[in-house]
């Protein structure tokens, strides 16, 4: 991130964890290695994509498929990667309530030094509960509201040892005493975060330079968009909005939809349910599955199908009516699927700005 009036952006959602991002067994079954995850990363950097972002996870969700029981660490891995590419932007993600700022701060300055600039964090406020409480980091005096005063805070004196020789800090959660943390990054690293209620919003806004929204439809997708760009001029700042996107990719669109079709039909049932509790829905909402379109129930993220023209025409729909700064891109098969994108979709997406 370079700053406003760029083009739009694109970027890889990297696969860290087994089973990517469709939950389902009858989908390619990324296997949360660090050599394909190197293999992903470099063919973004080749075809000239934006970011490349790894997710942080502790705990899977299990079922059928052990969805995201094996995970490679976000930190670790994206230092590898920012030595292993040269152009592309590395964003690792960092959960607030098991990193102390000051351990951040450290980690980040590095990581300035090794990508030449190219970093960024992903701030996630921690509240998959079972996550978290296995190793006794679960607050559950914290409702959802407190997470975001808490996280306000963290960023607050992270922010403040990337710029200060000393930092003396006595609030609500830290408490810091001449605390030191030399060298500072030579470029402030980019800073995104991603949710879709009224107080993620706001904080976004107040200060990240990115956010991930998400909606059930465009025009929600462009309120929340609105929304987050308006705390942000309230602040006299500016924010990017990004949007996640499964991209189904076939040599026609009959070949895309039967795909499409597959991989929905072996979705799991065990492992979505978990996940769904997991984001805090009761429990007979998270046991709905299948009241829509089954085949949707696989995919995590809104979802394009087709053959590359389709596909080209529903990520310029996604982005102008969901009036997006950009989109992170997640596909079955990194290694199969991203060079074909690169080839047939990507130079009409850069085309059309």
């Amino acid at each position: 991130m370079t700053g406003p009036g760029r083009g739009t952006e694109y970027g890889v959602f990297l696969p860290v964890g087994n089973g990517g991002w469709i939950v389902s067994d009858t989908a390619p079954q990324p296997q949360a290695t660090y050599a394909d995850n190197r293999a992903t990363a470099l063919l973004a950097d080749d075809l000239g994509l934006d970011f490349v972002m790894s997710m942080a996870k502790w705990r899977g969700y299990g079922g059928s498929t052990d969805h995201w029981g094996r995970t490679l660490e976000s930190l670790t891995t994206t230092a590898a990667l920012a030595e292993a590419t040269e152009r592309v932007q590395v964003w690792a993600t960092v959960h607030t309530n098991l990193f102390h700022p000051a351990v951040v701060a450290k980690v980040f300055a590095t990581l300035d030094q090794v990508s030449g600039g190219r970093c960024g964090l992903n701030v996630v406020v921690g509240a998959y509960e079972r996550e978290f409480s296995q190793m006794g980091q679960w607050r559950a005096d914290f409702d959802h509201d407190d997470r975001y005063r808490y996280t306000e805070e963290w960023l607050e004196v992270l922010e403040r040892l990337w710029t200060e020789d000393s930092v003396t800090h006595h609030g609500e959660f830290f408490t810091l005493d001449d605390c030191q943390s030399r060298p500072h990054p030579a470029r402030r690293p980019t800073v995104v975060s991603a949710g879709r209620s009224p107080a993620g919003l706001r904080f976004q806004g107040a200060h990240c330079d990115g956010s991930f929204l998400t909606a059930p439809d465009l025009p929600g997708l462009r309120r929340a968009g609105e929304e987050v760009r308006a705390h942000a001029a309230a602040h006299g700042r500016t924010v990017r909005t990004y949007a996640m996107l499964t991209v189904v990719l076939g040599d026609s669109d009959a070949a895309a939809e039967a795909a499409f079709r597959e991989y929905g039909r072996g979705y799991d049932v065990e492992a979505l349910t978990a996940m769904k509790l997991s984001w805090g829905l009761p429990l007979e909402q998270a046991l709905s599955l299948g009241a829509g379109d089954e085949a949707h129930e696989a995919f995590q993220t809104a979802v394009v199908v087709g053959g590359a023209g389709s596909v080209t025409e529903q990520v310029l729909r996604l982005v102008h009516d969901g009036g997006l700064d950009g989109v992170m891109l997640i596909f079955p098969d990194y290694l199969r699927d991203l060079p074909v994108f690169g080839e047939r979709v990507l130079p009409a997406l850069r085309a059309a700005g």
